[in-house]
């Protein structure tokens, strides 16, 4: 079955490559920072409408690189809640199935790691071009073969309408209330009864694991209709990863970029903790993806871009805070069976770091956390953990087997099939215990 998988992928990447030869287009309003359809401008409070309720739809045609399809997309503006539990509107699409009944979906969570609005996937479908957004054109290539076999796929933007990156229990809650919402509307042909898989790498599986978490408490009537989550290259203890990367090659980007995702979300002023560097840095990236950070601070560390008496992350108590609100190893136990895959050649991309308590990794992301978390589940109540390291591939390396292999588990759950465990067989892991403070200029 998984070879059936992989072949429909590369049909699709034959497609794809058909599609974006054809002449690129400006891109119109549609899409872009001038989008009305991204504003909530009715008269009840976000406050008084329940999660998931539908505020706007409309209809239009997929793009891939600003070139319109013949594929038709539905996209949604809806009630959701962010990192601090305010009410939000949130973006979500949907694309229909080849001969959906409506009876069975996948919430692809992309990786589209931005701190730009303008990088989100329903804008990039919608006809918006930007560098950030070749990251969601791209991840059509993950939304093809779904389609092909059947399913209904909701794309959500999950890191909400200002880019809270990294800020996982936000990229949770509207997961889950993407899926109220499209089942709740007439145009997207689901209804309260259609099941759903989750699927996502990367920052897509941020979303995809905070989602199954946070399901049973924050939406019981979506986790009733879950088959199953499937993930890869998860961040699991943030203040691990810093670490991890820090004084890296490639994903040093990514410590800038976690300091302002995680101020955004929380409302935070880091800027007294930084050093006249950082505050530059801070500065610089404010509007940045993942496309923008990769490769281009080698051998930064959190101690370029702290002053001297903040040289311990630890150290400054509101980033400590935040960071310990986006520890999935203190969040809920999902109670759906879960496929978690994870590389540890991180030296393949420019990442050496082999720390006490933290280890090794796939280059951006730990895979003694992720091991830890898979252990958590497996000890508080859920058995059906299937597990899977690749010890020769890196971050990026490893989304090759990863992606027929998550398509394929999730196939066999909608499929009814008994969900596999490696509860019992996955190794050790690091302690993912909340991050204790440090006194400044220590």
């Amino acid at each position: 079955m998984y070879r059936a998988v992989a072949r429909t992928i590369a049909a699709a990447l034959a497609a794809a490559a058909l599609a974006t030869a054809a002449p690129a287009v400006t891109a119109t309003a549609v899409g872009t920072s001038t989008d009305t359809f991204y504003t909530y401008d009715g008269s009840t409070p976000l406050s008084s409408l329940a999660p998931g309720t539908v505020l706007k739809t409309r209809t239009l045609a997929y793009h891939l690189l600003g070139v319109p399809t013949p594929v038709q997309a539905v996209q949604l503006l809806f009630r959701t809640t962010d990192a601090q539990g305010r009410p939000s509107a949130g973006v979500t699409t949907v694309v229909r199935g080849l001969g959906s009944d409506g009876s069975k979906a996948v919430s692809y969570q992309s990786f589209y790691d931005s701190l730009n609005p303008a990088d989100g996937p329903s804008r990039a479908i919608a006809g918006g071009l930007t560098l950030g957004g070749a990251i969601p054109n791209a991840e059509a290539l993950l939304v093809v073969p779904l389609v092909l076999q059947g399913y209904d796929v909701v794309i959500p933007d999950t890191e909400g309408q200002s880019a809270d990156f990294a800020a996982g229990p936000e990229y949770g809650t509207t997961t889950l209330d993407s899926i109220r919402a499209v089942s709740a509307s007439p145009a997207t042909g689901m209804n309260a009864d259609t099941r759903f898989g989750l699927l996502g790498y990367s920052g897509g599986a941020i979303a995809t694991n905070w989602a199954a978490a946070l399901a049973p408490g924050y939406a019981p009537d979506v986790n009733r209709r879950l088959v199953g989550f499937a993930e890869g290259g998860l961040l699991v203890d943030p203040a691990h990863n810093l670490k991890y990367v820090d004084g890296g090659v490639v994903w040093t980007g990514v410590i800038p970029m976690a300091i302002i995702g995680v101020a955004r979300a929380y409302d935070l002023d880091l800027t007294p903790y930084l050093s006249d560097y950082g505050k530059q840095v801070y500065a610089k990236m404010q509007g940045a993806s993942i496309v923008n950070a990769l490769g281009q601070y080698p051998g930064l560390t959190w101690k370029k871009l702290a002053k001297p008496e903040y040289a311990d992350a630890n150290s400054v108590p509101p980033f400590l805070a935040a960071v310990n609100k986006i520890n999935l190893g203190s969040a809920a136990t999902p109670t759906v069976p879960g496929y978690i895959a994870q590389g540890n050649a991180g030296v393949l991309e420019g990442t050496f770091s082999n720390l006490p308590g933290i280890g090794t990794g796939d280059g951006v992301m730990v895979a003694g956390d992720v091991r830890a978390l898979a252990r958590q589940y497996c000890a508080t109540g859920n058995g059906r953990i299937a597990y899977q390291q690749y010890d020769l591939l890196s971050h990026l390396g490893a989304t090759v087997p990863w992606a027929p292999t998550a398509i394929g588990y999730l196939n066999d759950r909608f499929a009814g099939k008994a969900a596999p465990s490696d509860c019992g067989r996955i190794p050790g892991g690091n302690s993912l215990a909340p991050e204790q403070p440090v006194p400044p200029g220590r």
